[in-house]
């Protein structure tokens, strides 16, 4: 499946395509906070439809993970980082994608604090 997806103000627009089977919901002080229900997908699976710069970054902790936001309504989009094989993974926030209903898709807690 295709999906669109962007922030609030629609400066960061991407697509990205794969079948949602679940979300993640991790507990980490970032995650916690901003609300995020992840979806993990390869990297090259994203396709940004604005340019990079239009997006802000941010880095915590071990700095592994490139927690990307719009720097105009703030609202993130997605994060980028490698999975334990070293493969480029994006992790989309499906609160942003268009015509997704979140009460059909499982949701798995993890917990982010204990790391």
């Amino acid at each position: 499946m295709q999906y669109s997806g962007s922030c609030q103000c629609g400066q960061v627009a991407f697509d990205v395509e794969g079948e949602i089977d679940s979300g993640l919901a991790c507990n980490c002080s970032m995650c916690g906070k901003r609300g995020s229900l992840l979806w993990f997908v390869p990297r090259e699976k994203l396709v940004l439809k604005t340019p990079e710069a239009d997006m802000a970054t941010y880095t915590f902790n071990k700095h592994h993970i490139q927690h990307r936001f719009c720097d105009k309504c703030g609202i993130h989009v997605f994060g980028e980082a490698n999975d334990p094989k070293g493969n480029p993974v994006a992790a989309v926030n499906l609160r942003v994608l268009d015509g997704v209903d979140l009460s059909t898709i499982p949701v798995h807690n993890y917990d982010g604090r204990a790391l």
